[in-house]
């Protein structure tokens, strides 16, 4: 089974009106899944998935979050909850796991 790793690449935030106080507009995240072979099998295998998600950031709702005051793990649970559904990704992304330690198909020529 792969271990899942989560990151917030960068963030891109409003600057004007001034109101909006640095309001995140955008997430760039990326989720990489490592799993280690087994056995004589001394390959560690790897794959990742990124993408970007948007926001309609509101300062004046009572539960606005000022850019200075905002962490890793809010802007995650931000993505989560508009439109990346983490157990997908990481079914995925153990999916594409799967396939390298048991390909299912190749590639080459036979004269090669």
């Amino acid at each position: 089974m792969a271990t899942f790793n989560w990151q917030i690449l960068q963030l891109e935030r409003d600057l004007l009106p001034e109101d909006m106080n640095g309001a995140i507009v955008i997430a760039h995240w990326n989720c990489t899944a490592t799993q280690e072979g087994t056995g004589d099998d001394a390959v560690n295998y790897s794959a990742s998935n990124y993408g970007t998600v948007s926001f309609t950031p509101d300062p004046t709702a009572s539960d606005y979050t000022p850019y200075a005051d905002v962490t890793e793990e809010m802007v995650k649970n931000w993505v989560f909850a508009n439109g990346v559904e983490k157990s997908e990704v990481e079914t995925n992304l153990q999916a594409n796991i799967d396939a390298q330690i048991t390909p299912t198909t190749a590639s080459g020529t036979p004269w090669a």
